[in-house]
C-alpha cells in the first residue's frame, strides 16, 4: 500500500480510502490511485479488509439468464462503473425473476460477503421478490416498476415512446401503429403507455397494439399482418429486433420504407445503422444507467439517503426509415 501511495503521490490513508470507501475520495484522486494499483499489480487482502472496514469491496448483481440487448448492456454498464471505482462484481444469473429465485440469488451473493446488491429486474412480477429481501441489505433495482420498495435507476421508457410517436406524427402520419413487447415487461408497459398517451394528446385514433416477443421473427410475422392494414403508414416497434423483422415483411409485400410506411424502433442496437433502410430508433444510455445504479448503491452502503428513482433520458436517433407521409 505504501508503494501505491508513493507512485500516486498520496498518503497510504488515501489509498485505503480509495480501496474501501471510494465514494469519499475525489474522482481525480481516485483515478490516480487506481492507475497506480493497476501498474503495481497490487492486491489487497480481502479477508483483512472485511475485518478492518466491515466491507468486502465487492458488489452483487442479480440478473436473469438472457442475451437480450437491454439487460445484457445494462449488466455491462454496471460492471464498468464498479470496475472504474475499484469494486469487484459477483453475478447471480437466474433462469427467471420470481420471488423465490431472487431470494436465492441474493442469498448466494450474501454468502460471498458482498456490500450490496443490484437487481436487474425488467419484469413487473419481480417487484414481489424485492419486497421480501433481508432487512439492512443495501439493494438497488435497475429498470423496475414504480412501486418497488428500493431505489431505482432506469431509462425513461415513457419519454422515449412519446418522442418516437411524436416524430412520426410530425411527418404528417394520421396515426401510428404499435408493435408492442411481451406483457409483464416494464419496458413494454412504459413504451405502450407513452405511445398511447402521445396519440391521445393529439386527438388521434389509437390502433389496437400488436404484441410480439422481442424477436425479429415475431416482428416479421406481425409485419405480414400489419402490411394488410388499410391506411397504415407508420409503425413504432418496441425494440429494434422486432423492427428488423417488420422491415423484411414490408419489403416482401412491396411496401416501401419510408415512402409507403415509416418505421421507428427502440434501443439503437449496434446493427441499427446498417439495417436497410438504416433504422430511426430511440437510443438508451445503458452506461449512464449502470453508473447511476452503482452510485445509488454506494449511497445506500454509506448510509446516505436521497433520490430513490433516477431516470436517464433517451435520445431519438433519426435515420432513413422515417419520412414524410405521402
Amino acid at each position: 500500500m505504501e508503494d501505491v501511495a508513493e507512485l500516486a503521490g498520496v498518503s497510504a490513508m488515501t489509498v485505503s480510502r480509495v480501496l474501501n470507501t471510494p465514494e469519499k475520495v475525489r474522482p481525480e484522486t481516485r483515478a490516480r490511485v487506481l492507475a497506480a494499483v493497476r501498474e503495481l499489480d497490487y492486491r489487497p487482502n480481502s479477508a483483512a479488509r472485511v475485518l478492518v472496514t466491515g466491507r468486502s469491496g465487492a458488489l452483487g448483481v442479480v440478473s436473469f439468464d438472457t442475451i437480450l440487448f437491454g439487460p445484457a448492456s445494462t449488466l455491462y454498464g454496471i460492471e464498468r462503473a464498479a470496475r472504474e471505482n475499484g469494486y469487484l462484481v459477483s453475478i447471480a444469473s437466474l433462469p427467471a425473476l420470481t420471488r423465490r429465485s431472487i431470494a436465492e440469488g441474493v442469498d448466494r451473493l450474501r454468502s460471498q460477503s458482498v456490500d450490496g446488491v443490484i437487481v436487474i429486474a425488467p419484469h413487473e412480477s419481480a417487484g414481489e421478490g424485492l419486497r421480501h429481501l433481508p432487512a439492512g441489505l443495501p439493494v438497488v433495482d435497475v429498470g423496475g416498476a414504480k412501486d418497488v420498495p428500493v431505489p431505482v435507476a432506469a431509462v425513461d421508457q415513457h419519454a422515449g415512446a412519446v418522442r418516437a410517436t411524436r416524430h412520426l406524427l410530425s411527418l404528417g402520419h394520421r396515426t401510428v401503429w404499435h408493435l408492442a413487447g411481451p406483457p409483464n415487461w416494464v419496458e413494454s408497459s412504459g413504451r405502450l403507455k407513452g405511445w398511447r398517451e402521445a396519440l391521445e394528446a393529439e386527438g388521434r385514433e389509437v390502433p389496437v397494439p400488436m404484441v410480439g416477443d422481442w424477436t425479429a421473427h415475431s416482428g416479421y410475422e406481425i409485419g405480414k399482418r400489419l402490411a394488410r392494414e388499410d391506411g397504415m403508414t407508420a409503425v413504432f416497434a418496441a425494440n429494434d429486433h422486432m423492427a428488423m423483422g417488420l422491415l423484411r415483411a414490408l419489403r416482401e409485400v412491396g411496401r416501401r420504407v419510408p415512402e409507403d410506411v415509416s418505421v421507428v424502433g427502440f434501443d439503437d442496437v449496434p446493427e441499427a445503422a446498417y439495417f436497410w433502410p438504416p433504422l430511426t430508433t430511440v437510443r438508451q444510455n445503458f452506461g449512464e444507467v449502470g453508473r447511476l445504479a452503482f452510485q445509488l448503491l454506494l449511497d445506500r452502503i454509506g448510509g446516505v439517503e436521497g433520490d430513490t428513482r433516477r431516470l436517464v433520458e433517451p435520445e431519438l436517433v433519426v435515420r432513413e426509415s422515417t419520412g414524410m407521409s405521402s
